[in-house]
C-alpha cells in the first residue's frame, strides 16, 4: 500500500495484539463479535446541512434516492461531524479520534497544492480494513496530505484513489486535473469533475464485487462554488427569486445561485441512486452497508443562502460554528436484511465512532486510545453503549470549544481572549435551537463541562490552541 517503514513496523506490532475491540467514552473493552464482513460504502457530502434532504424536512427540492437509505434502513437524528470544516472532520472520520486528539485540527494549506499531511504512523480505518482482507478505494476529495507526502490516500491504506487531492482545487467543479492514485491526470477544464468521480466509484464496485470492499466516496457537492451542468439546473431556473453572486476569490460567479444549489444537491441525489442501483443490480444489497453523511453544516460561501433553504433545519449556526447547525449532520444507513427498514435512532454518535463501527463489521481489531464507540449494536437493534460526552475544538475565529453531555451542550468562544472564559449552556431536549443560555442556572454542569474541555484537549505543536503552554 506504499506505507512508510515506521507504519509497516507499527502495523505488524499492532496486528499481533489480541483481537480485542477497544471503545472510547464509557464503554469498556470487549471481545469482538463474529466478523460479519459486509461490503461497506461510505458516502460523504461536502457542506450539506442537516435540513438539505427532503427526509430531513427540505421543501424546495427532493432527494428521493438519499431518502431511500432512510426508508430502507435507519436514520440517526443525533449524529455529529468530526469538525465544522473539511480537513479535521475527515481526520476524525478516518482515525476514530475527536479534534482534541486528531493530528489535523484545521484547514492548513500546502503550496502549490494540498493540505498539511497526516503522518505515516497514522492508522486509518482503510488500513484496518485492508489488513482484514478488504479491497479499499476512495473517490472524491481528500484534503489530508499534499501530493508526494505520506498523507496521500494510497499511503494511508487505500488501494485506489481518484479525485481531488486538494480542498482548494475542489472549489472548481471544472478543474484542469484530478489524481488517480499518485498520478496527476490532466483534464480539459470543461468536464464536470463530480461526474468523473461517480464513474470511478461505480467502476471500483464492479471490479471488486467478488471480494469484501470498502469504498469511501467523499463527494464535493454542495461545497462552493455553486456550479452544475444545465441538465441539473434547468428544473429550478424559474423556481426562485435570485440575487446573483458576482464571484469572489476562487468561487465562480453565479447568476442563479439558488437554482445552482438545488441542482447540485439533486445531482448528488441522482448519483447516490446510481450507486444503490448498481449494488442492487450486482446482487450485493444484502451484503453491503451503505452509509451517507456530511462533513459539517451548511456553508455561506459562493452565493449560498442556507437560510432560504433552511439548510440547518431547526438548529442554530452554520459551517465554522460549534452550535448544532455547524456540527449536527445527517446519518442514514441501509443494510438490507439486517437493519429493519424505516427506523429512526436518537443514539448520540459522531464521526469518531465510524472507525470502530466499520472495524467491528469487518472483524478488525482496533488499538486502544480511540475516542469512538462502535454503533453496530444500534444498527442491529441490540443494546448500545453510549458516550459520556462528545468534544470539539475549532482553531479558526479566535478558538472555540464545545461539549455534548447527555442532553446538555456547552459552547465556549473567543478562547484567544479568554481561554478559561464563560461557557454557554443549552438544554438540547427543551431548546434544540440553542436560543436560551441557562449557564447561570446550572453552575455544577458548567464546571463539569469546563473540566471536560480542559482534559479532552491535548496540545499540538502543528495546531497550537489558545491557552496552550508555549
Amino acid at each position: 500500500m506504499g506505507v512508510g517503514p515506521y507504519k509497516v513496523t507499527f502495523m505488524r506490532r499492532f496486528l499481533l495484539l489480541p483481537p480485542v475491540l477497544f471503545t472510547g467514552g464509557c464503554a469498556s473493552a470487549e471481545e469482538p463479535k463474529t466478523a460479519l464482513r459486509p461490503n461497506i460504502i461510505y458516502i460523504l457530502a461536502d457542506d450539506l446541512g442537516y435540513g438539505d434532504l427532503s427526509v430531513q424536512g427540505q421543501q424546495h427540492f427532493e432527494t428521493p434516492n438519499i431518502d431511500r437509505l432512510a426508508s430502507e434502513g435507519i436514520r440517526f437524528t443525533q449524529h455529529y461531524s468530526g469538525s465544522t470544516v473539511c480537513a479535521p472532520s475527515r481526520d476524525a472520520l478516518l482515525t476514530g479520534r475527536h479534534t482534541g486528539h486528531t493530528f489535523i485540527r484545521g484547514n492548513k494549506p500546502v503550496e502549490p497544492e494540498g493540505q498539511y499531511p497526516i503522518p505515516a504512523e497514522t492508522v486509518t480505518v482503510a488500513e484496518l480494513l485492508a489488513d482484514a482482507g478488504y479491497r479499499t478505494g476512495a473517490a472524491g476529495k481528500w484534503g489530508l496530505g499534499a501530493p508526494d507526502t505520506e498523507g496521500v490516500p494510497t499511503r494511508q491504506g487505500f488501494d485506489f484513489f481518484y479525485g481531488y487531492n486538494c480542498q482548494r482545487e475542489a472549489h472548481s467543479y471544472y478543474p484542469d486535473h484530478l489524481w488517480r492514485n499518485e498520478e496527476r491526470v490532466p483534464l480539459d477544464g470543461e468536464t464536470y469533475a463530480h461526474d468523473l468521480i461517480t464513474e470511478e466509484a461505480l467502476g471500483f464496485i464492479r471490479r471488486n464485487q467478488d471480494a469484501p470492499f470498502f469504498l469511501f466516496v467523499p463527494y464535493t457537492i454542495p461545497h462552493a462554488g455553486l456550479d452544475v451542468p444545465e441538465d441539473s439546473m434547468a428544473p429550478f431556473v424559474e423556481s426562485f427569486v435570485e440575487s446573483s453572486f458576482e464571484g469572489r476569490g476562487s468561487y465562480v460567479a453565479q447568476a442563479q445561485p439558488k437554482a445552482a444549489f438545488a441542482g447540485m444537491v439533486t445531482r448528488l441525489d441522482r448519483d447516490v441512486g446510481r450507486i444503490l442501483a448498481l449494488v442492487d443490480e450486482l446482487g450485493l444489497d444484502e451484503n453491503t452497508v451503505v452509509m451517507f453523511s456530511s462533513d459539517n453544516g451548511p456553508h455561506l460561501e459562493g452565493g449560498a443562502d442556507p437560510d432560504f433553504f433552511d439548510s440547518n433545519g431547526p438548529f442554530r449556526g452554520y459551517k465554522r460554528d460549534l452550535y448544532e447547525g455547524g456540527v449536527r449532520v445527517p446519518l442514514l444507513v441501509r443494510w438490507s436484511g439486517t437493519i429493519d427498514a424505516g427506523r429512526t435512532s436518537e443514539h448520540v454518535s459522531a464521526f469518531w465512532d465510524v472507525l470502530p463501527t466499520l472495524a467491528e463489521l469487518a472483524g478488525a481489531p482496533v488499538r486502544d486510545g480511540m475516542d469512538g464507540i462502535s454503533f453496530v449494536s444500534e444498527l442491529t437493534g441490540a443494546p448500545q453503549d453510549e458516550h459520556d460526552y462528545l468534544y470539539w475544538e475549532f482553531h479558526e475565529q479566535r478558538g472555540k470549544q464545545a461539549v455534548r453531555m447527555k442532553n446538555w451542550k456547552g459552547v465556549r468562544v473567543d478562547l484567544e481572549t479568554a481561554p478559561e472564559g464563560p461557557i454557554e449552556l443549552y438544554d438540547l431536549d427543551a431548546d434544540p435551537g440553542e436560543t436560551t443560555n441557562v449557564a447561570a442556572e446550572h453552575p455544577e454542569l458548567v464546571a463539569e463541562i469546563a473540566a471536560i474541555m480542559n482534559n479532552a484537549h491535548e496540545p499540538s505543536e502543528i495546531f497550537p490552541f489558545p491557552g496552550d503552554e508555549p
